[in-house]
Parts: structure tokens; C-alpha cells; sequence
């Protein structure tokens, strides 16, 4: 299944400020902490905490958070079903993009070890 037009612009409007708190809310529900979840977003973008904080305040959009962020080079490596498409198969890369780490935040909140949320 493919996301529609739609849902990709929705995606790329979407802020990142919006999503984090519920993201967080989720971990921290299954014992997680928020350092896990910078943790996360550090290894798929580049970004570090003081930057993550910074975007959030800025209220920055997926959009332009992934234009700024240096995807790692193993992002490829996640894939599987989240909210109902495979990753691997989703065509528009902002979409897969935030799909990544929609599926890296649940793997944590499943309680899968870190050293296997990041790939390494």
C-alpha cells in the first residue's frame, strides 16, 4: 500500500513539535525516557539534543527537519509494517523518512534493545 498525495503533504506539514510530546508520552508509558528517544532521533539525523530542542521551539516542519538532517547511512536497514505500510516499499522520501522514525519509536516502546533499534 502507498500513501496517498495527500498524506504526504500532510506529513511534510505536520511539525515535529507536534509528534515529539506524543512520541515521548508513549516511551515513557512503556519505561522508556526521553534520553532513549534522543537517542533515536540523534542516529537517524544527526541531530543532538541541544539541536532537537532547538527545532522543536522553531516548530519546524518534517519537511524541512529532514531537508536539515544527515539521514545515517543505515536507515536503509529499517524496515517492516508501520500504521499499515512497509516502509521499504513507501516511494515518497519524506514519508519514508518519518516512517523510519515513527518505527524506531515504536520498536523502543516494544522494548526491543537499543543496540537493535539502531541498527548497529
Amino acid at each position: 500500500m502507498q500513501p496517498t498525495a495527500a498524506h504526504n503533504a500532510k506529513m511534510a506539514k505536520m511539525t515535529v513539535a507536534t509528534v515529539y510530546p506524543l512520541y515521548l508520552a508513549k516511551l515513557e508509558r512503556k519505561g522508556r525516557t526521553k534520553a532513549e528517544l534522543d537517542q533515536v532521533i540523534e542516529w537517524l539525523t544527526g541531530f543532538g539534543v541541544i539541536e532537537i530542542e532547538r527545532l522543536l521551539a522553531e516548530g519546524v516542519t518534517f519537511e524541512l527537519f529532514f531537508q536539515r538532517a544527515k539521514l545515517n547511512p543505515n536507515a536503509h536497514l529499517i524496515t517492516g509494517l508501520i500504521c499499515g505500510y512497509r516502509i521499504e516499499e513507501i516511494e515518497n522520501p519524506l514519508t519514508r523518512n518519518v516512517r523510519y522514525l515513527d518505527k524506531l519509536v515504536d520498536e523502543l516502546a516494544k522494548g526491543r534493545k537499543m543496540e537493535k533499534v539502531l541498527r548497529s
